[in-house]
């Protein structure tokens, strides 16, 4: 029987443990595994390779994302640095120039000096992207929505781009969540997720998630998997199981309060400008719509001053200075000096990330209080 996202999210792959029957999957907190006899197998061993609670959430993640291979790992990077084993040196990626600081940390600090190159394009011009493609890329990489810019790209045509060429799509799925966007429709090799995020969904757990559906990468993702170790560990496992279950309504909420504020925001007059994929005057709105069924909780805005800048992050209350995204409680993050530290000062200001930016994740609270917090501390900024 086939189950809408709603149901599967709560319900999970399995329903409910078949051995006991119990509703919430067991927290299986054991490094090993007894076997029956030589070369028998009740199908677990050891834990870094196999665990029955990090399956359930492997399986549930992989359903929601529409594909046939889910695989977790202890973080978000853990999970991208196993998808680059895919590749080997000399192999070239074209990479969003708006993502993650800790991607490009990861790609540039350390995988370059192994022999792979990476181009940083804004790919929500496939144009610049067709230009970026040498006979030696592989692979396609990209955050869509984007962090912290919210650009979109056209995840289709991206895929067909490089699928000519014989190439991969990977695409960093964290900001919408499977719940408003599942990129393997459109085309993408692989989805990756910071589990982290809305997929645990409580800022109390790390995770990390690929999810695919072809059988020649199963192999070689599972074996860097096991061989490097970044591994979920079950507890983490079991907490992400049960954030997910109430993944649809949090989205739903978060989108609703994010719509609001972003609006709010849109007409203060300390603000400059608000970067919200919600919004039909948003550049790739259209996009947005043909690939996705919403639009989440992030927002990203340009306060006029860049002075205030340091005196909201000190004046919020409710809203916490904080970094990560995606939990119920709603955050506040300084792109410049936090998530993107890590990326030179000229790619930097080229993406837009500047001395006046801001990232708000928005959560589950009420949303007048979100917007009293937001007017209480812009009202320290001055008349």
């Amino acid at each position: 029987m086939a189950f809408g996202k709603d149901t599967l999210t709560v319900r999970g792959a399995s329903l409910f443990e078949p051995h006991t029957g119990a509703i919430s999957t067991p927290i299986y907190q054991s490094s090993t595994f007894r076997h029956p006899g030589l070369y028998q197998s009740t199908g677990f061993d050891y834990s870094r390779v196999i665990n029955p609670t990090r399956t359930e959430l492997e399986k549930t993640i992989a359903l929601l994302e529409h594909g046939r291979f889910g695989l977790a790992f202890a973080t978000g990077m853990g999970a991208i640095s196993s998808i680059i084993k895919v590749y080997k040196p000399g192999d070239h990626l074209v990479v969003s120039e708006d993502l993650y600081g800790g991607t490009y940390r990861l790609f540039t600090e350390y995988y370059e000096r192994y022999g792979f190159a990476f181009s940083w394009v804004d790919t929500s011009n496939v144009s610049a992207v067709e230009a970026a493609v040498r006979p030696e890329t592989k692979a396609i990489f990209v955050e869509t929505p984007s962090n912290p810019m919210m650009k979109v790209t056209d995840i289709r045509r991206c895929a067909e781009l490089i699928h000519k060429r014989g190439g991969d799509l990977i695409v960093d799925n964290t900001f919408l969540s499977p719940y408003f966007q599942n990129p393997l429709d459109c085309g993408a090799d692989m989805v990756t997720h910071s589990g982290t995020k809305y997929l645990a969904g409580h800022n109390d757990a790390l995770s990390g998630f690929i999810v695919h559906s072809r059988e020649d990468l199963e192999e070689p993702l599972r074996n860097a998997q096991k061989s490097e170790g970044a591994s979920l560990a079950p507890f983490d496992a079991w907490l992400t199981l049960r954030g997910v279950k109430t993944l649809g309504i949090r989205m739903k909420r978060c989108e609703e309060n994010a719509m609001r504020i972003a609006r709010w925001l849109r007409n203060h007059k300390r603000v400059d400008k608000v970067f919200f994929t919600g919004f039909e005057d948003h550049p790739q709105y259209g996009l947005s719509c043909s690939q996705a069924c919403g639009f989440g909780g992030m927002i990203s805005f340009y306060v006029k001053d860049p002075a205030d800048a340091p005196i909201l992050l000190k004046n919020v209350s409710l809203i916490l200075f904080a970094e990560s995204l995606g939990g119920v409680e709603s955050l506040i993050t300084y792109p410049l000096v936090q998530t993107h530290g890590a990326i030179p000062e000229a790619m930097r200001l080229s993406a837009g990330v500047n001395s006046r930016l801001l990232r708000l994740s928005v959560g589950i609270e009420d949303g007048d209080d979100l917007i009293a917090d937001l007017d209480a501390a812009f009202r320290h900024c001055g008349p």
